[in-house]
This record gives structure tokens, sequence and C-alpha cells, in this order.
């Protein structure tokens, strides 16, 4: 029987999605998840395994078990607000786990193609498309994790032969995103609202950042691209070259609302540190791998309402 493909995080957002495209492939899929998680989507053929990522241990004898021929690290903590106030928990999803991984592979004797989901948080802010070659200063306790995640991904790489790759992703969103992202929490008001179980008032962040926003499908297109042909070692803007106004994403839902909502500014929905403009250069990755980004922003929006109007009526 040909070695599984591993993807950790399997039971979250990302996760449901990449499974769903693996499927397609008809491959052996062994699926991680926490204690205590549901999977958003189980998929027929995937074998579900529940792991602690934080415990060495219980990490070691599950990659004994699969030997995977490549994986697909997606666990970890991926909110950068919640990271101020979750500092210890952000560095031990994000970089701890990603330790225990990576040394378990090596202690197994196994080299498969790892793939780690790093962030565009690590980079410096600047005020145009950032390229790989930029420089690194993450200014959040979740970009200084992912950054960490990232060394320890090509120390694997350059000591024990292990081939990570590093997906320096960009923003991503679509149906089944927890709503403490933007625009999911958008499509949530906008939802409820239209079901009359709210004031029609969309209450709002910051809407002066512009952000390299695309598709979840895209994103989960874009690695397993990447798993294919991408080089090991060296970082990759998974993104969709094109910079989004938060305003315009707001307008845009409410272009798409069922009824006439207004706009008030929320200052819990205000960030300790945001950062004006994060956009990327995906220039790399479409050279070494063919890919680029495909669906549209209208699409994203209209699935995400599709989702959270299906959940607020059987809710």
């Amino acid at each position: 029987m040909a070695s599984p493909v591993l993807v950790t995080g399997a039971a979250g957002f990302v996760g449901s999605h990449l499974l769903e495209l693996l499927a397609l492939d008809n491959i052996d899929i062994v699926a991680w998840q926490r204690p205590g998680t549901e999977p958003l989507v189980r998929g027929e053929a995937v074998h579900w395994v529940t792991v602690e990522m934080h415990d060495r241990s219980s990490v070691a004898a599950a990659i004994q078990d699969a030997r995977p021929s490549a994986v697909y690290h997606l666990a970890g903590v991926p909110h950068v607000g919640d990271s101020w106030a979750h500092t210890r928990e952000t560095f031990a999803g994000n970089t701890l786990a990603s330790h225990h991984l990576f040394e378990s592979i090596r202690l197994a004797g196994l080299q498969p193609r790892v793939l780690i989901t790093s962030s565009a948080m690590v980079y410096t802010p600047a005020d145009r498309a950032i390229t790989e070659t930029d420089r690194v200063c993450p200014n959040s306790p979740y970009g200084t994790s992912k950054l960490a995640q990232e060394m320890v991904a090509r120390r694997a790489w350059e000591d024990d032969g292990i081939p990570g790759l590093i997906a320096r992703s960009f923003n991503h969103t679509g149906p089944r995103q927890s709503d403490a992202f933007v625009a999911p929490s958008l499509a949530r008001q906008v939802a409820l609202i239209e079901a009359g179980r709210l004031a029609p008032v969309l209450a709002v962040g910051n809407l002066e950042p512009k952000r390299d926003l695309m598709d979840v499908r895209d994103t989960v297109r874009a690695y397993r691209a990447m798993m294919q042909s991408a080089r090991p070692g060296v970082p990759y803007n998974v993104c969709s070259g094109k910079a989004l106004a938060i305003r315009t994403l707001v307008d845009t839902f409410l272009a798409r609302a069922r009824v006439p909502i207004a706009i008030e500014r929320d200052p819990a929905r205000f960030r300790p540190n945001d950062t004006p403009l994060v956009l990327g250069d995906r220039s790399r990755l479409t050279a070494d791998t063919g890919w680029v980004p495909e669906v549209p922003l209208e699409r994203t929006v209209d699935d995400l309402l599709a989702h959270w109007r299906k959940a607020i009526s059987i809710g």
C-alpha cells in the first residue's frame, strides 16, 4: 500500500477545503485533529486520528504509525489580533508543534515533503507589493511565531534533508471560516440582519487598511501546487497580488444584502497594531508551480453569505 498523505489541522477551516481538494486526487489521506474538536468535513477516504501536537510523544507515535509520503502542516493558531492576549498559546500552536512534527519525522527516518503554512505577517510592513526577498521583522506575537516556524522548517531541510516547503500565506477567506475574521463576520451580520435577528446596522472596525485577500479554495490549490514542484527551504508568497480595501469588501457585502443596512464603527473591532497595507507579489509561486488564483471576490462573498444564511436558518 502506498504511503498516505498527512494533513495536520485537518478539522479546521483551511483543512476542510484542502481535504475536499485532495479527495479529487484519489489518494489515501490521514487527517489529524486536536482532542475535543470535530471536523468541519469528514471525507469518505479520510482516516481521522486525534493527536495533541503540543505533546512530543503523541506526535512521534502518530508519525511512526502513518509514515506519510507528504505532509500538509496546517495545524496552528491562526488569529493575529488574539495573539497579543494569548502569546503562549500562539507560540505553542505555531512553533512548538512544528518542532515536534519535524523532530518526529527525523526520528522515524522519513523524508517526506512537508509544507508549512507561514504568514505574510513575518514581513516588515511596506507601501508596495512585498516579495520574498524583502526584510522580515514581525510586528505581532503571531508573526513572530510564524517566523520561528519557518526557522524550524529551514533547519530540518538544511540539517536533516527533510524537504520543508514554506508557504507565506496572505489573507484568505471563504465558507466555514470563523466569524472572528472580518469577511465571515460581515457575512454573519448581514445574514442575521436579513433574518430580523439583528438591527440593520453593520458593526465594522478600521475600514482604511488594504489587504491581499483571496478565496481559500485558491489557497489550498496553491498548497497542492507547491507540494508538487516548490523548492524546499525557499519561501513562497501565497497571495492574489491585488490589494483590496476593507471598505470595498464591506461595500461588496452591502450590495448583496437583501435589506438596507447602515454602517457603524465599533472600537472593539480595531486591532492594537493595524498595518495600512499588506500586499504580496506572487511571481515566484507562479513561475515555479504555474499556479494562478481563479476565484473572483464576488463569488467568495456570495458563498460566504450563502453559508451564513443557511447556518442562521438552521440555528
